[in-house]
């Protein structure tokens, strides 16, 4: 276990390149609901996903939780024999049943430190459904990527058409002028895990 991750005031660098895993390996960032949603496809969905993350050979960055979508993830990618990065915040480790078995397990100090490190050791993001914590990550990342300050991938897993509503959110924004028509094409929709799997073998190769 890794103790209180960097210094919680010092600022996001996400310019800095993500550190990667064993042998140089990619590292995928998913953010997903800490429930399971209502929906049976949601956990099929994510279990699916940590399989095939494990089967890429890619490194699951994740928030550290055995609950939810996130526990599906996780423990899916653990069983196929994958690489697993965890970063959870002190406060969350009873909430979220922090995943202590995981290939590394980092606890931060804050929430703003999580995300930072989960950000820095990633090379793409993916977004399956979640509530308001997985709208905040993926709004920052999204954010960060419109200002210029990356260039990872951002992949929606539309999952029954989850991710439907904010895609015609940024349509409107765009449509209302609050931001270019580069926003659309920041994000990715996928409506499969094979679909997923091939937007991240191109992205990664």
């Amino acid at each position: 276990m890794t103790g209180p991750g960097p210094n919680p005031t010092a600022g996001p660098n996400p310019t800095q390149p993500a550190p990667k895993g064993a042998r140089g390996q990619k590292s995928v960032c998913v953010y997903c609901g800490s429930r399971p949603g209502i929906r049976p496809a949601y956990a099929t969905a994510a279990r699916a996903t940590g399989r095939m993350l494990a089967a890429n050979g890619w490194r699951l960055v994740y928030g550290a939780g055995d609950v939810g979508l996130m526990g599906e993830v996780a423990r899916q990618a653990q069983a196929a024999g994958g690489e697993t990065f965890g970063v959870i915040p002190t406060h969350l480790l009873s909430r979220e049943v922090g995943k202590r078995d995981l290939s590394r397990f980092v606890i931060t100090e804050t929430m703003h430190e999580r995300k930072k490190v989960m950000f820095m050791n990633a090379d793409a993001v993916v977004v399956l459904p979640g509530g308001a914590g997985t709208l905040d990550e993926v709004f920052e990342v999204l954010t960060w990527r419109q200002l210029g300050l990356h260039a990872k991938p951002i992949l929606l897993l539309n999952t029954e058409g989850y991710w439907a509503a904010l895609k015609a959110m940024i349509d409107r924004i765009i449509a209302e002028g609050f931001a270019d028509a580069s926003l659309r094409d920041f994000v990715t929709s996928v409506e499969d895990v094979a679909a997923l799997e091939d937007r991240l073998r191109a992205a990664l190769s």
